[in-house]
């Protein structure tokens, strides 16, 4: 989960009180976190506070984005949001961890083993 204050003119994007380059270290996850701030040409122009929770660093940096996207879309409705639509970062990732159920034995899908005499 990320929690995102999008801020115009120039500042340091933060996550977690942390610089945005030292908390997502890497190229990879650079380009990612740079994608919606490049397609819709505001590179510069905004920064951003993010607080983000739960789930490890790729599902963190997914939130980040996510979250950026929709605060850009937000921002300037007409003009960004179908560029961000047409780049699929309007949406996430819907799947969650399956609930252990009771009498199962162990994780969500195992079953006791069958005695066989």
């Amino acid at each position: 989960m990320a929690r995102v204050r999008l801020y115009k003119g120039k500042g340091e994007t933060v996550v977690n009180n942390q610089p945005i380059e030292k908390y997502f270290p890497g190229k990879v996850m650079q380009i990612s976190y740079q994608m919606p701030f490049e397609l819709t040409g505001t590179v510069g122009k905004y920064y951003a506070t993010v607080l983000v929770s739960g789930g490890g660093k790729s599902g963190q940096l997914q939130a980040v984005v996510y979250g950026l996207s929709r605060a850009l879309a937000l921002e300037n409705k007409e003009k960004f949001r179908p560029i961000l639509k047409k780049a699929n970062l309007l949406s996430f990732d819907a799947r969650v961890r399956e609930r252990r159920k009771v009498g199962m034995g162990g994780k969500a899908r195992r079953k006791k083993q069958s005695p066989k005499r």
